[in-house]
């Protein structure tokens, strides 16, 4: 469990920071593994003979460009253009996680409760409060009832994950699509084999188009699309606790609660792994 002894407790409250923090930093499984992955594949090319007869033009047009245009089909050019900035996020994200976000809004409910709701702007402040923490209370402090922010930040939460599923969602076709071009890629290279049999020089060209059309499509669905589009649920999944968590902070902090009740709220809701003991 994720702690904080009275004494460290005590002196962060003097210094006016809290006891946890976040910052954009780089998701190093999601890095490695597609590096990794990618490095292996690569070497296995260079050990097997000239990595240049894996480049094909032809085929790559039509995996590549196939691909994103019969993906764009399924979806509006808006969530497609949205897919391509959301894809950095399984790389590039904001290390926030569950037992954080419990830290850092006990902290605020904490001062608040003690120091009365004169000091939320300076509790938020110095617990570097994200958007969606001081979207939640600010609420608060109009005087929202706790029924009706509750009511407004669950909808605003899966909003958020909504938005978030589409992208993943674009990915997944994609994931559908890659190795169905491939196939269709491989069915050109062997017509196109077969209808020049006469001429030996262009079953060699027709052959590679066959076959790289296919390796194509299998790189793309299981080494990038559909690893990212996992990723990107695992990490929205994560986000749509964290929100959790605020949004009870939030309530708890409207009804006047007392922090330690808004603790054990917040753990029953957290793994065992992640559960806070921040007063004890």
């Amino acid at each position: 469990m994720a702690s904080v002894t009275s004494a460290e407790k005590d002196s962060t409250l003097s210094r006016g920071t809290t006891p946890v923090s976040y910052s954009t930093s780089i998701d190093v499984a999601t890095l490695l593994g597609s590096v990794g992955a990618f490095a292996i594949i690569g070497t296995a090319m260079v050990l097997g003979g000239s990595p240049k007869s894996f480049l094909d033009v032809p085929a790559l047009l039509i995996v590549f460009g196939g691909t994103f245009l019969v993906t764009t089909i399924s979806f509006s050019w808006d969530e497609v253009v949205r897919a391509q900035g959301v894809m950095l996020r399984a790389v590039f994200y904001q290390s926030e996680s569950p037992a954080d976000a419990a830290m850092r809004m006990l902290y605020v409910a904490d001062r608040v409760r003690r120091e009365g709701p004169q000091v939320m702007e300076s509790a938020m402040k110095n617990a570097h409060a994200g958007r969606f923490l001081l979207q939640a209370m600010s609420l608060v402090e109009d005087g929202l009832p706790a029924e009706e922010i509750e009511q407004l930040l669950v909808r605003e939460s899966l909003a958020t994950r909504d938005r978030h599923v589409r992208s993943a969602g674009v990915l997944r076709r994609a994931g559908e699509v890659a190795p169905a071009m491939g196939l269709i890629g491989t069915l050109v290279g062997l017509v196109q084999m077969l209808g020049n049999l006469d001429d030996p020089s262009s079953i060699g060209p027709s052959m590679a188009v066959a076959l790289l059309t296919t390796f194509y499509g299998a790189i793309l669905a299981n080494m990038f699309f559909n690893p990212l589009a996992n990723k990107l649920e695992r990490n929205s999944e994560i986000e749509l606790m964290v929100n959790h968590v605020y949004a009870v902070g939030a309530t708890s902090v409207s009804r006047q609660e007392n922090p330690r009740r808004l603790e054990m709220m917040i753990n029953t809701a957290l793994a065992p792994v992640q559960r806070v003991n921040y007063f004890d």
